[in-house]
């Protein structure tokens, strides 16, 4: 008899973590949240649609990583002042966050009549916000930064929204976090697999003794509407230009009742993950993109995957 295997992630028994009746401001989902640790407490920013369906940010705190409890106002709102005013016009949404020299940098997708493009704010007390710049054009999206600097330079994988070469994870470089540039496409969508649509950055990357880890999303369409799935890959500590591995199978996929149904069907979608000094890491996803789950993975288990069972190189 073939017994099932033990999942690679555990799902948290509470979830969803975070519903729109968790937050007290009017919302209509709760969903692909940043999350990091800072001080002993868990910080996650969240993205809401309104009833208008632009999405705002909002801000939850934690002690033990499962239990948030949402501030009582937005934390990001697109701007209404300057060039930041005409490209949020239409929402901010997807947020990422990273830790580089005592300063929370956040990594959100702009949207507006003109597309989607990257913009970069920062805070250090999660109280106070500021816009630092656009740091792309349009279509990008699922931007996230490495919390090193390699040879001076701040590293960010990215994905451009494209079809032409398509939906593929890029990494860039920039002196000042400001311009960007030195890009090179480092995975692409494999045919006929569960990510061959398309691939994207997810969670911050964080450092493991085998490379850095970076947990992505992939998407596989059928005949039924697109499947999104979480997979990982690990990049050479010291260039994380060179992809070590990507593992062949993906490492959560729409399972649970809100992650199937809800404002997208069959979705799982991560920005954040928390590495623990356990050896473990919760993995925060958004659940069709409707409300917030949460759960366990043993970092060594995703190592392996992409050291012993890897997908066939770009």
């Amino acid at each position: 008899m073939i017994k099932n295997k033990e999942p690679v992630v555990k799902r948290y028994r509470g979830n969803p973590i975070l519903t729109k009746d968790d937050v007290p401001f009017p919302v209509a989902t709760v969903h692909n949240a940043g999350v990091i640790k800072a001080n002993g407490r868990y910080l996650m920013i969240f993205r809401s649609h309104q009833y208008n369906g632009r999405s705002i940010l909002g801000l939850a705190e934690s002690t033990d990583g499962y239990s948030f409890q949402v501030r009582p106002e937005p934390f990001m709102v697109p701007s209404r002042h300057g060039v930041f005013a005409e490209y949020e016009e239409y929402g901010v949404e997807d947020p990422r966050i990273c830790l580089i020299d005592g300063t929370y940098l956040i990594t959100y997708s702009a949207y507006s009549r003109h597309g989607v493009r990257i913009g970069l704010a920062g805070t250090r007390d999660f109280e106070s916000l500021e816009r630092i710049a656009l740091i792309t054009q349009a279509d990008h999206r699922n931007v996230v930064l490495f919390p090193k600097k390699f040879g001076g330079r701040y590293v960010r994988l990215d994905r451009p929204h494209s079809e032409i070469n398509p939906w593929s994870m890029w990494l860039s470089y920039s002196p000042d976090l400001v311009h960007w540039g030195d890009s090179k496409v480092l995975v692409k969508p494999a045919g006929y697999h569960w990510d061959e649509m398309k691939i994207g950055p997810g969670a911050t990357p964080f450092q493991t003794a085998e490379g850095w880890l970076n947990i992505y999303h992939g998407v596989f369409r059928t005949m039924d509407g697109a499947v999104y799935r979480l997979g990982v890959a690990l990049h050479d500590l010291d260039d994380p230009a060179r992809v070590i591995g990507v593992a062949d199978e993906w490492i959560l996929q729409p399972e649970d009742p809100w992650e199937i149904t809800g404002y997208v069907h069959n979705v799982v979608f991560c920005c954040g993950a928390v590495p623990e000094d356990d050896g473990t890491v919760k993995i925060y996803w958004g659940g069709a993109d409707k409300v917030m789950c949460t759960g366990t993975a043993r970092i060594s288990d995703l190592v392996n995957l992409c050291l012993q069972k890897p997908r066939p190189r770009l």
